[in-house]
C-alpha cells in the first residue's frame, strides 16, 4: 500500500488541536478545516486517541492533544493511522512469471530495496515533531 491521505489528515487534525487549544475542537469544526465529513474526522481521531496522541471527550469540548507537540513525532502519527493497513510503503505486484529470469527473482531483489526505503522514511518521520510542524505553520501566517 502507499501512504493514504489519513496520514496528512491526522497531521492536520493534531496541528489544529494545538493551534486552537483554547477553542472547541469538535469533529464538525475540524472537518470544516480539513474540508471533509465529520465522520472521517471521528474515525481518524479515534485512531489517534487509541495511540494516546489525542484525548477526546463527548459533547462540546471535543478533542485535545494527549501529549505535548514536542513529544509527538510524525512517525507516531504515521503508525497510529496506518496501523490497520499493510506495513509496507511499496507493494509488490503479485504472481510474476516464475519461468522468466526477472519474474522469478524480482520480488526478492526489490524486497531489500523497498525495506531500506521504508526504514529511511521512518527515520525521517521520527526526526520531525508536531512542534516542528506547528512552528512551520505559524511562520506561514
Amino acid at each position: 500500500m502507499t501512504i493514504s491521505s489519513r496520514f496528512a489528515v491526522a497531521v492536520h487534525i493534531l496541528s489544529l488541536l494545538e493551534l486552537n487549544k483554547e477553542g472547541r475542537n469538535t469533529s464538525e469544526y475540524i472537518a470544516g478545516s480539513v474540508s471533509t465529513n465529520p465522520v472521517v474526522i471521528r474515525r481518524i481521531t479515534g485512531m489517534l486517541n487509541k495511540a494516546g496522541l489525542t484525548r477526546t471527550s463527548p459533547g462540546v469540548a471535543g478533542a485535545a492533544l494527549g501529549r505535548t507537540p514536542a513529544e509527538i513525532t510524525l512517525l507516531d502519527i504515521y503508525r497510529a493511522v496506518q496501523a490497520d493497513m499493510q506495513d509496507e510503503l511499496f507493494a509488490m505486484h503479485e504472481n510474476p512469471n516464475p519461468d522468466c529470469p526477472v519474474g522469478k527473482n524480482i520480488q526478492s531483489t526489490l524486497e531489500t530495496q523497498f525495506n531500506r526505503a521504508q526504514l529511511a522514511m521512518e527515520r525521517e518521520l521520527d526526526g520531525v515533531t508536531l512542534a516542528d510542524i506547528v512552528a512551520d505553520l505559524a511562520r506561514c501566517e
